[in-house]
């Protein structure tokens, strides 16, 4: 078993965070090219964000796919053939020229896109000892932050520089580097059960999962705050390249460096995790989510920035919570569990922008955070029901003889 600070720890950690960069760099490199490819095929701009909507939509359904295959196939291998997939279809995508066929291979792409998520933190739960998987999980979803930084700056300089299809070639050449520093670093599992091949078990593990009151709940919750927080972001870019802030690709992609206050508050989920709760943490995520939501409201640049540092830290610290008390509390079938939770997680992305456009079309950005908050106050009260809901068996338990 790994445990927390040794050699091997470090290895296999530093491997899942490459492998999450790579894949969160991916998935996120077109959002501060929604301007850009709105204007260079004549769309509107819900059409411009299908470029980002379609990929977590394959993405999150195929996660229902790749989690229940890895508990029969094994972890490591089926991570790399889809980091390898993901990598092919990024170069592929710097040589297209019709908004309809790079819609067709950012879906395809998502297909492959859900292979590390739906598998990593299931790898974890089954070669970690706890402590070591508290610590692991923040520290492998502060690698999707950064890779969501990444993507977004790559996407936003080198498509300002030479356009938006050398973005993707050069997303492609990163990426082939990171599979191969994945391939090297990753130990192979050893404490990996394999069970035999019956989808229909597949499919009953995962109905039994729905059918935990614990776990639906937090699917849900994982879900919404993603349905907000990510759709914020790609309707942000359309306030800031239009009058009066009139910014380039370029800066909207320096936006997500906000991502950076994401990256510490999943760093340190885990241990405030320990000491407070799990269930505390993620309501105190989705407060400052709500907070930096509501500072964004201000006409002014400064405090646009400043709430989404908030809602950053507020929503990674949320998520990395959630994740990683899914994994805990599954009680079989890991990697099923975790790729629900994902699952609910990208739908949540995908679908987000249908839900925030009239708010958009109605009253521009004041409505979006209208919207949002209405969301937000649903999965603040479902943490509050859960928490108050896993209080009362617990004390039940210990009042059993």
């Amino acid at each position: 078993m790994i445990e927390a600070g040794s050699l091997q720890f470090w290895r296999a950690t530093l491997a899942l965070c490459i492998g999450s960069f790579m894949i969160f760099a991916n998935v996120y490199i077109t959002q501060p090219l929604l301007p850009m490819l709105q204007q260079e095929f004549q769309i509107s701009t819900l059409q411009a964000g299908w470029s980002f909507t379609i990929t977590t939509l394959t993405l999150g359904i195929s996660l229902l796919f790749f989690g229940p295959l890895s508990d029969v196939l094994g972890r490591r291998g089926l991570m790399l053939l889809s980091m390898a997939g993901v990598t092919c279809i990024t170069l592929l995508l710097g040589f297209v020229d019709n908004y309809w066929l790079l819609l067709l291979l950012r879906g395809l792409q998502g297909f492959f896109l859900a292979g590390l998520p739906a598998i990593a933190i299931a790898y974890m739960g089954d070669e970690y000892s706890r402590k070591a998987l508290l610590l692991a999980v923040g520290l492998y979803i502060s690698g999707n932050t950064l890779g969501g930084i990444s993507g977004r700056l790559i996407g936003g300089f080198v498509g300002d520089w030479l356009g938006w299809s050398a973005a993707f070639q050069a997303m492609g050449l990163i990426s082939l580097c990171c599979v191969m520093l994945f391939a090297l670093l990753l130990p192979g599992s050893k404490r990996f059960l394999q069970q035999p091949l019956h989808p229909g078990t597949m499919l009953l593990a995962l109905w039994n999962h729905l059918q935990n009151p614990l776990l639906l709940l937090v699917y849900l919750i994982g879900g919404f705050n993603f349905f907000i927080f990510i759709n914020q972001y790609s309707y942000i870019t359309f306030v800031l390249a239009a009058e009066p802030f009139s910014l380039s690709a370029s800066w909207l992609g320096m936006l997500f460096v906000t991502y950076l206050s994401g990256t510490f508050g999943s760093a340190i989920s885990g241990k405030l995790a320990q000491r407070f709760g799990p269930l505390p943490c993620i309501a105190a995520g989705i407060v400052i989510l709500m907070l930096g939501s509501c500072v964004t409201l201000m006409a002014d640049l400064t405090a646009i920035v400043v709430g989404f540092f908030l809602n950053s830290f507020g929503f990674f610290f949320a998520h990395s919570t959630a994740s990683s008390w899914v994994s805990r509390h599954a009680m079989h079938s890991k990697a099923s569990a975790s790729s629900l939770y994902l699952a609910f997680y990208y739908l949540g992305a995908s679908s987000g922008s249908f839900y925030l456009d009239p708010f958009w079309q109605f009253h521009g950005w004041s409505g979006v955070i209208a919207g949002s908050l209405l969301v937000l106050c649903g999965t603040l009260l479902a943490t509050l029901l859960l928490f108050k809901y896993d209080r009362v068996r617990h004390l039940e338990a210990m009042e059993q003889p």
